[in-house]
This record gives C-alpha cells, sequence and structure tokens, in this order.
C-alpha cells in the first residue's frame, strides 16, 4: 500500500545513465514473487509475460493474455513500490498502431518504468520456442513510431524497448538492421532476443555502444541464448538483463512437493507448519497497513499477532 509517489520511470533512466551499470531484474509474475523481490532489493524487476499468463490465466505463452490482462497486472506490481522500476512485456503491443499507442498510454499511467513491443505475428509465442511469424518491416516500425509518440505526447518517462524475434526466421542481419531502425524512430533501449552465441552478444553490444544505446540480455536458462552470469553480460556490454523464468520452476517443484506430501500423508509437512501464513502477510505489508491504522486513530488491529493456521 506504499504512497510514495511514481517514480519507477525515472528511476529507470537514472540507472541507466552510467554506461558501466548493469540493470539485473529477477522474472516476477504475481503480487507474492513480486514481494520476494522487492525484499531481497532489486534495482529493478521484470513482468514476465509468459509468468502472467500461466499465473493469470492457466495457460501457456501463445499469445491468449489480453491488454488488460498484463496492463493490471503490470499495475498492480508497480504499485507495490512505485520507487522500484517495474519492466513489464507488451507483447505486440496488441493491434496496429491505434492500439500501440493505447498500451503505451495505459502502461505509463500504470506506473511501469519500461515495456517491451516485439515484432512477431499478433499470434505470437515465446520467444525462445520454434515456428514465429514475424511482421514486415512497415509493421514493426509502425509499432514502434506509435510506442515513441504515445511517450512523447502523454510527456512521459516510460522506457521504450523495441524488441526483434527475427534472428531465427530472417537472420543476425535482419533482426540487427530493424534495431538500428528502431534506434532512429527513437526507441530508449533495444532488445535482441535469442541470440545464438556470445558473439552474436558481443556485436549487438558493440554496435549499440556508438549510440550510446542501452540493450537488454533475455535470459532464459535452457534457452537458445548461451547462459550469463549478471557479471559475464556486464562484460559482454549489456546494460539490462532480465531473468523471467526465475521463480516459476521453484514455484512448480516445491508446491508440487507440498501438494504430493498432503496428498500421501494427509498433512502438510513440518516446513509449512513451521512457516504459517503470518511470514507471508509480515512479507506483504501487513505491518504497513497496521501502522496506517494506528496513525489514523483506528484500533482494529491492535491485537493483530501470530495465528493458529
Amino acid at each position: 500500500m506504499s504512497l510514495q509517489p511514481l517514480t519507477g520511470a525515472k528511476k529507470l533512466r537514472q540507472l541507466l545513465k552510467d554506461p558501466n551499470n548493469l540493470v539485473l531484474c529477477p522474472g516476477v509474475y504475481d503480487g507474492l514473487t513480486a514481494r520476494l523481490a522487492l525484499s531481497i532489493g532489486f534495482d529493478a524487476i521484470y513482468m514476465t509475460g509468459a509468468g502472467t499468463s500461466m499465473s493469470r490465466l492457466g495457460w501457456a505463452d501463445l499469445g491468449l493474455a489480453t491488454l488488460d490482462n498484463m496492463r493490471s497486472n503490470a499495475e498492480m506490481i508497480a504499485s507495490l513500490d512505485p520507487a522500484v522500476p517495474v519492466i513489464a512485456d507488451a507483447d505486440t503491443g496488441y493491434g496496429g498502431p491505434i492500439m500501440v499507442s493505447r498500451t503505451v498510454t495505459q502502461y505509463a499511467r500504470s506506473g511501469v518504468a519500461a515495456l517491451h513491443i516485439e515484432d512477431q505475428a499478433q499470434q505470437k509465442r515465446c520467444g525462445h520456442l520454434l515456428g514465429k511469424v514475424i511482421v514486415d518491416r512497415e509493421e514493426y516500425f509502425a509499432r514502434l513510431s506509435a510506442a515513441c509518440q504515445a511517450r512523447d505526447a502523454t510527456e512521459s518517462d516510460i522506457v521504450i524497448i523495441a524488441r526483434t524475434d527475427a534472428r531465427q526466421t530472417y537472420g543476425f542481419d535482419e533482426a540487427l538492421e530493424r534495431l538500428q531502425k528502431a534506434v532512429e524512430i527513437g526507441v530508449d533501449v533495444v532488445f535482441f532476443e535469442a541470440l545464438e552465441s556470445k558473439e552474436e552478444a558481443r556485436k549487438v553490444c558493440e554496435v549499440f555502444k556508438k549510440t550510446n544505446t542501452p540493450v537488454l540480455l533475455n535470459m532464459v536458462p535452457g534457452g537458445v541464448t548461451p547462459a550469463m552470469s549478471a557479471q559475464e553480460a556486464k562484460e559482454v556490454g549489456f546494460r539490462i538483463m532480465i531473468v523471467p523464468g526465475l521463480c516459476i520452476a521453484p514455484v512448480i517443484r516445491s508446491v508440487t512437493e507440498e501438494m504430493e506430501h498432503l496428498k500421501n500423508q494427509g498433512t502438510p509437512t513440518q516446513l509449512n507448519a513451521n512457516e504459517g501464513v503470518v511470514r507471508g502477510f509480515k512479507l506483504c505489508g501487513m505491518e504497513e497497513c497496521m501502522e496506517i491504522d494506528r496513525k489514523a486513530g483506528g484500533k482494529a488491529y491492535d491485537t493483530v499477532g501470530e495465528t493458529k493456521n
């Protein structure tokens, strides 16, 4: 229930001014994973589209999530601590230039610090899956132009990130040229999806270093791009590194184990009993809410403490 001003976009722009800084962003997809990331003290966090689709819809990332699904989730995450930038997936922008303009405007008004828009067709899929359909240059550039115009018209600090998925279908040179044109259009950051080697990564970073344009690395373990640590990514020249699936595998593994234990033993594990819900409540702002009530003269939560559940 943070009452801080919406400063995430300005903070992100400040972080990106330092050419030697790498903004490391864990992937989150709901309020609880976002709270965990905030409690660890990351400078920025990333709202994953794949995680949003799975957690909110229960479906794989195959373009089923709508603007309303994505924006409302991003707004909730950004509102938890407006001083911490949230970079959010915005897929294709959800339509032609008019819809892209609406998407950028709504994300900006929701407190999102940055969003990325890609050149896949509307029937999109995760960037590390095969079979992606890529739109032609004119359609892609129209999306980016609309995004930049919306940013400028609303006098927003929101960071526009141009993502290209063209490497798989049309090759490295075509993808690079698309991003170079994106910079001419006015985007703030470039995102070369599914780089296939560290040599490609170095070349991309070298090209955009000339225009002082930050390059984002999408680190998907087991994906197309070779594994890199944050330090390695920084040495290559990346300025932002997102790890979208960070929370997904641990949650699936641990919750499956807990449910299997309940199914087989008829009782939760001792870990579940020890943790309880109070730790979750504290993580998710219980004490902050109690303080607001107390300062306002309320007494509704004076006796809130450990629960038996």
